[in-house]
């Protein structure tokens, strides 16, 4: 059994830190609960911000890294980057977070485990 904690588990730890903050968080589509990949797209008072994926860098530790579409202000582009993540890998997480300092909160509750 691995100390590490599931996929399902961190997701599920960042919705509830997000909604404590008052913001809101939505599972655009929920992967493999055990060892699925997250992408978080995080958005602040309606202004998106950008997709980041959840990757373990080459010193082994956990980050943050941006990824997705460069414009932010075409829906069409961020919903197409989405299906088609989805399409290559099932087991991904797409989590949309709406609230402020997205970045630092999701690095928090991610990136710590």
């Amino acid at each position: 059994m691995s100390s590490r904690p599931t996929t399902q588990f961190l997701v599920g730890a960042l919705v509830r830190a997000v909604e404590a903050q008052g913001g809101m968080a939505a599972v655009l589509h929920k992967g493999e609960p055990e060892s699925g990949s997250i992408v978080v797209q995080l958005v602040e008072k309606g202004r998106n911000h950008g997709f980041y994926e959840r990757v373990t860098a080459l010193s082994g530790a956990v980050e943050l890294t941006p990824c997705g579409p460069r414009n932010m202000d075409q829906p069409f582009e961020m919903m197409e980057y989405i299906e088609r993540r989805v399409r290559s890998d099932p087991d991904i997480w797409f989590v949309e977070l709406d609230v402020a300092d997205g970045e630092q909160l999701a690095a928090a509750i991610l990136c710590a485990a």
